[in-house]
């Protein structure tokens, strides 16, 4: 095997962070706007990122353009890590955030679209840094990588394999031949909902600013707010409220299948296995949680006001739904205290944090699809021990799937769990209690946010210790990029020229 082609590695790290330094001036541009001292800040962010993307790109613009699976992986993980490094310098740059080791958290959990925050108190932070924050989650959200194979093919650059190592999932659907042509088709998709929902939001009752950040942070499955009590800050505004969970569906479903709905083939989504499982999931956990909330919970008591603008019932659903799609989809936006509920619905909360949205979509989390077929191949296995003779294939969407598929997803399942464990007890041995540990671990892991223990809704993770806070950034990035793209890094055998 060839050796890495580190120089078209580092020109495309170049080509990153000139992408992160171009979006970090729209946020200079957007505290400008607002009057804010910190716009000269955030501008030097900018230049800096700009200055050092451009001297990598023309140190190594006589790069052999060939781009292997290993180039592919190294480029995603590196993009990401290199990413999370620049994004902390509007943070560090302003003084919003003076600590490098909270600064870099705050990054990567926009980045990865978790939405953990170390942040105490938002609304007084800087116009420009909350749009930055917003910013890195829109980023994060259909990925950095997808947006760099749009233009590659300017740079006589194949893209293939960067969409393999980054697409959400464990398979991504080609709505077109070309891969950039794809990348494009999904970013305008993306734009155009970010765009309806913010339009939406204001119309609803929503400042601009606030519209346009929630409506990133929403399209992004990634859920910083611009407000400290998070969605919940508009209980009494109902409409805003319907208007996200609308948009978190969306932000959960494969995107493909919006582009199939853009497209009037209406039928090819409901024929989608994932799509009903991923309907029937969230139904199903929202009338549970609705009924409960409705007979047995006193949702004022929650920490977080619950004014029941429009009665019980509809306050319950609404609640219940929002906080269902929140998690499902990994968004994380807050509504109430869902910990302060029942014991009931606490445990069917937490998991609900192993299930995940749709392949394909901006959530993280293990996935429906894998779900899906690890429940069906579990069944098969009953079949196969009364007909061992008997082949019994797998089938998905009335197709059977390789085994190849499913080997991957049980060893996905496998991986994903025992990193839950790993991370749970790396948590654990830093003084963190159990419920807090388990919490936080599968949070970062899944890009939930919110969490439980001393991470619950109406908690954040500012009193991690700093070792901390790099275990749950490190479990956001693996979390993110589905595992393998970033262990598969750790092993030897990846090193080796053969």
């Amino acid at each position: 095997m060839p050796r890495l082609n580190y120089k078209i590695i580092m020109y495309i790290m170049g080509l990153l962070l000139v992408f992160n330094g171009g979006f970090m001036s729209i946020s200079s541009i957007v505290s400008a706007v607002y009057r804010e001292d910190e716009a000269l800040a955030i501008l030097g962010a900018s230049i800096v990122a700009i200055t050092l993307g451009a001297f990598l790109m023309l140190f190594t613009r006589n790069h052999v353009k060939e781009l292997g699976k290993k180039e592919g992986y190294l480029i995603v993980a590196m993009g990401w890590l290199f990413m999370a490094l620049a994004g902390t310098m509007p943070y560090l740059f302003t003084g919003a955030i003076n600590n490098f080791t909270d600064a870099f958290f705050e990054t990567m959990s926009g980045f990865t679209t978790t939405g953990a925050s170390i942040l105490n108190d938002i609304e007084i932070m800087p116009k420009g840094i909350l749009f930055w924050r917003s910013t890195t989650h829109w980023i994060g959200g259909m990925g950095i990588i997808v947006l760099a194979v749009a233009i590659l093919p300017l740079l006589g650059i194949g893209g293939m394999q960067l969409f393999a190592a980054e697409a959400p999932g464990p398979s991504a659907d080609k709505l077109h031949p070309r891969i950039t042509d794809t990348a494009k088709r999904l970013w305008l998709i993306y734009v155009g909902f970010t765009g309806i929902q913010a339009l939406l939001l204001k119309i609803a009752g929503m400042g601009w600013f606030d519209a346009i950040n929630h409506a990133m942070s929403t399209l992004s499955t990634g859920g910083f707010s611009t407000k400290n009590a998070s969605a919940a800050y508009w209980n009494d505004n109902p409409a805003i409220q319907w208007i996200i969970i609308v948009f978190m569906f969306i932000a959960g479903m494969n995107f493909v299948l919006s582009y199939f709905g853009f497209k009037g083939k209406f039928r090819k989504i409901y024929d989608d296995t994932e799509f009903r499982w991923y309907t029937s999931f969230v139904l199903g956990f929202s009338i549970i949680g609705a009924l409960l909330i409705y007979f047995q919970a006193d949702v004022s008591i929650s920490s977080i006001a619950h004014p029941m603008v429009w009665g019980p019932a509809e306050s319950a659903m609404r609640h219940s739904a929002f906080q269902v799609l929140s998690v499902i989809t990994t968004t994380g936006f807050v509504s109430a205290d869902y910990t302060m509920w029942t014991p009931f619905l606490t445990i069917m909360f937490f998991g609900l944090f192993f299930l995940g949205g749709s392949a394909g979509s901006t959530a993280g989390g293990i996935k429906v699809m894998r779900h899906i077929i690890l429940i069906r191949n579990g069944i098969m296995e009953f079949k196969r021990t009364l007909h061992p003779s008997a082949i019994l294939p797998v089938r998905y969407n009335n197709r059977a799937l390789p085994n190849g598929i499913v080997f991957n997803i049980l060893g996905f399942f496998i991986l994903y769990m025992l990193s839950f464990i790993i991370g749970a007890v790396g948590l654990g041995a830093l003084g963190l209690d159990f419920e807090t540990a388990i919490g936080g671990a599968i949070s970062s892991l899944g890009n939930v946010g919110p969490a439980f223990g001393d991470l619950s809704p109406v908690n954040n993770f500012a009193g991690l210790p700093d070792l901390g806070k790099w275990w749950c950034a490190f479990l956001m990035l693996i979390g993110r990029l589905e595992l393998f793209t970033v262990l598969i890094l750790l092993t030897p055998f990846f090193w080796r020229n053969r």
